[in-house]
């Protein structure tokens, strides 16, 4: 199996690659996340992910595209939605058609780690991108090792975001402390 497995982050991918190793199968990262916001943390996640991928001696392929307007332009009508309509899609298609462009037979992503993320929705989209691009998904509900993957990552003195990425997941964030000045 070839497995190109998309990358949100460093943390997030600790327990998937130690999961997919111990079956035996060694992954791509992919890290294509223009929905990251500011640039700040962009270049910080991306900086964390090229380092943890030098310490564990793994692929990297990076596909830079930092897309503040174009996240916007495709938000923002839908903030409520963003993350099924825009996040996921992008990325995932973008880790899709890089696969099937590059000779991967498989791909997979980190989203699948985190108890936060659209589990279900994920894996619908996948699902058809599998079918579009003739690829295998391979699915593994790595959100088991959630906690297990962050502690790791702590240990290894990893950078850990607060937020899933965009400027509006850093303001859910906040929400209560926002509602609070509100009241």
């Amino acid at each position: 199996m070839k497995l190109l497995m998309h990358t949100c982050c460093a943390p997030c991918s600790v327990y998937c690659i130690d999961t997919l190793r111990g079956e035996d199968i060694e992954p791509s990262l992919y890290w294509y996340n223009p929905n990251i916001h500011p640039y700040k943390e962009y270049e910080a996640r991306l900086n964390t992910l090229r380092e943890y991928s030098k310490m564990i001696n793994i692929n990297l392929i990076e596909e830079n595209e930092y897309g503040l307007r174009e996240f916007c332009k495709n938000v923002i009508g839908d903030l409520e939605n963003r993350c099924i309509n825009y996040c996921y899609k992008v990325r995932l298609e973008q880790t899709a058609k890089y696969a099937k462009e590059n000779g991967f037979d498989s791909f997979t992503t980190t989203l699948l780690v985190s108890p936060y993320q659209k589990h279900e929705e994920i894996i619908k989209l996948c699902n058809e991108l599998a079918n579009k691009y003739n690829l295998n998904f391979v699915y593994r509900d790595f959100r088991i090792g959630f906690r297990q993957g962050q502690a790791k990552a702590r240990e290894l003195g990893l950078y850990m975001q607060k937020y899933c990425g965009c400027v509006f997941s850093e303001e859910d964030r906040y929400s209560k402390q926002i509602k609070k000045l509100k009241a």
